[in-house]
């Protein structure tokens, strides 16, 4: 059985007390934990991101070359979804994130002789579902820099408990 952390929230008051204290009580109290997951970790360096500016890849029919801001900071992001489009919150996977769907780690590159640093992302990179007809659009009145688990809502701790054989 999976119990979302941040449901529980809503019935106990939990927020000061650490996860392991919890695990702990739990098995105490006859539940087996099996694994304690972290969602905000398959997130961790993807912030929401803004589109500054959009132009075609000067070497490349079906690239563009954008300008992602991450609230602090422009970044060149080489990116081949059909709708991107300047003034758009996007999902900014900066270097050194590791992608969901596939378990790429970034890292800058050259793309055609333009230099990207970091990936506007899709649903099915980031694993949320398989839609990847383009890159997933934000919401706009999102702040440029947030964590993407916290824009989404899945900055969560997810206990899987096992269910013993003498529990119905």
């Amino acid at each position: 059985m999976k119990i979302s952390l941040n449901w529980l929230n809503d019935y106990i008051d939990l927020k000061d007390i650490p996860i392991n204290e919890i695990v702990e009580k739990l098995s105490l109290a006859g539940l087996e934990v099996e694994e304690v997951i972290d969602q905000s970790k398959s997130f961790e360096n993807i912030v929401v991101g803004f589109v500054k500016e959009k132009r075609k890849h000067p070497n490349a029919d079906k690239l563009s070359v954008c300008i992602v801001n991450d609230g602090t900071q422009d970044y060149n992001v080489v990116c081949g979804a059909p709708n991107v489009e300047a003034g758009q919150k996007v999902p900014f996977a900066k270097v050194g994130a590791v992608i969901p769907f596939n378990g790429l780690k970034l890292e800058k590159v050259k793309i055609r002789g333009e230099l990207s640093q970091g990936m506007i992302c899709s649903e099915k990179e980031l694993g949320l579902s398989d839609n990847h007809d383009g890159i997933m659009v934000l919401n706009s009145e999102l702040k440029e820099g947030t964590s993407f688990a916290d824009a989404i809502g899945l900055n969560d701790i997810i206990l899987d408990i096992a269910i013993t054989p003498n529990r119905a």
